[in-house]
């Protein structure tokens, strides 16, 4: 945990604000220590002398980073008065703990008491740290959730899986591979959330879709709607939000010293046109992932290294060989692993879905990507041959004959501003869905 004081600026300043306005000291979140949120932390301390943050302070922000709290039962306790006590519903504490009896809690036994709020953010940056909490706060409010780790990054942060669903088809969804487009690690998140919590409720998945009207001939947009018992019966679904932590945390300021820092730093200035670190894609040995898959990567090199990114940079450079960076070795071997029937790998931007790679077309791959421009209203196009190689849907198809999409969500430069999320959102949630639902 970074220690904080007032005039700090940063993604933690973020995280401090995010956890004081769900704690119900709102205040702006701008990523800069000032007055206001100076004040809101005092408020929520009870110390007016001192405005910092330390290890004892994130100790007790942390319930409104991770969503929930450990409470000890004591004689009296009852689901109603703890949903009462800590702001949430008696619901929410039933499906967090499914093996107690509401009617004879055991005293001293603990309970897991999700807070009542949702924990996916849309408006703070995302990285390592902030991802592990999300993951951990939905695993105990959704303990049908299960979450792993696939392998390590460069600097050996985990790299988490997510999983949900019991059923025989197995589909995988996967973001975050380039640096400077985190923003799609919170739209898996956010599907995920709505995910669970509408299958503990016994509920729907409600999302866009065209709709032809019948006397005009004209297309409009509609709903649809899919059970998500249904969904979880049927399909197993596994979900890699965040492929590359370490340069995602370069991007986003998390890492912003030390030897990694220093050492991008420098691969960053034989590359001066690239903004640093805005213009980062690489993990942190400056090795492109989606690069990395054994799909044509000797033509990826060729075009690559005719570019000028014949050495480590913040973009677009191979690698030394296929499947050298620990990040892209870990989505493969997770692949090879599982008998995955659909794969979707997210991107940004230009609200495009890529389908095919060079003259592969599996069973239903362009039907597939049809239906998923029109719930999305993403073009879909073939993968441009200069960017065509070497990707990891390019390997999938080329790998499973099964389909394979790259979606490049969101429209602007990269980084995109999370004011974009709950757009690229609203927009993918019937691409997240029909990825499941679409197969036969």
């Amino acid at each position: 945990m970074q220690f904080l004081i007032q005039g700090d600026r940063g993604v933690w300043v973020e995280y401090l604000q995010l956890a004081l306005t769900r704690a119900g000291h709102p205040t702006r979140i701008d990523g800069i220590f000032g007055e206001r949120t100076c004040q809101a932390l005092k408020n929520f301390t009870g110390n007016t002398d001192v405005c910092t943050v330390n290890r004892e302070v994130w100790e007790k922000l942390n319930p409104y980073l991770t969503g929930y709290r450990m409470h000890t039962i004591e004689k009296g306790d009852t689901v109603f008065g703890l949903s009462r006590r800590y702001g949430t519903t008696e619901e929410a504490i039933l499906t967090a703990n499914p093996l107690i009896d509401p009617d004879d809690l055991v005293v001293d036994a603990i309970l897991a008491v999700p807070l009542g709020f949702p924990l996916v953010p849309q408006m703070v940056k995302y990285t390592s740290v902030l991802t592990q909490w999300i993951i951990d706060g939905l695993v105990v409010r959704y303990p049908f959730l299960s979450a792993g780790v696939i392998g390590k990054s460069v600097m050996g942060k985990d790299i988490h899986s997510l999983w949900i669903g019991t059923g025989e088809k197995q589909v995988f969804y996967s973001a975050s591979y380039h640096a400077n487009e985190s923003i799609t690690t919170p739209v898996l998140l956010t599907f995920v959330e709505e995910y669970a919590a509408a299958y503990a409720a016994g509920g729907n998945i409600v999302f866009s879709s065209a709709v032809r009207e019948e006397h005009s001939g004209q297309t409009g947009m509609g709903q649809e709607s899919v059970d998500a018992r249904t969904l979880f019966d049927e399909y197993r679904l596994c979900m890699v939000p965040l492929v590359n932590p370490d340069g995602v945390d370069l991007v986003n300021g998390l890492l912003n010293s030390g030897i990694y820092y220093r050492r991008a730093r420098q691969i960053a200035d034989d590359y001066p046109a690239i903004p640093f670190p805005d213009g980062w894609k690489a993990n942190i040995d400056g090795v492109d992932l989606n690069l990395q898959f054994p799909a044509g990567w000797e033509m990826a090199k060729q075009i690559k290294f005719s570019q000028g990114y014949d050495k480590p940079a913040p973009r677009d450079f191979v690698g030394e060989a296929p499947l050298t960076a620990p990040e892209s070795v870990a989505v493969y071997e997770l692949t090879k692993e599982n008998d995955f029937l659909l794969i979707l790998a997210y991107h940004t931007q230009g609200e495009v879905i890529y389908w095919k790679y060079l003259d592969y077309e599996p069973a239903r791959s362009k039907e597939i990507a049809d239906y998923f421009a029109s719930v999305s209203g993403y073009a879909v196009e073939e993968t441009p041959s200069a960017s065509g190689y070497a990707g990891y849907k390019d390997w999938f198809i080329e790998e499973y004959d099964r389909p394979g999409y790259t979606v490049e969500a969101g429209m602007g430069e990269n980084p995109l501003p999370m004011t974009q999320v709950e757009r690229i959102y609203h927009d993918n949630k019937g691409i997240l869905v029909g990825g499941m639902t679409q197969l036969r």
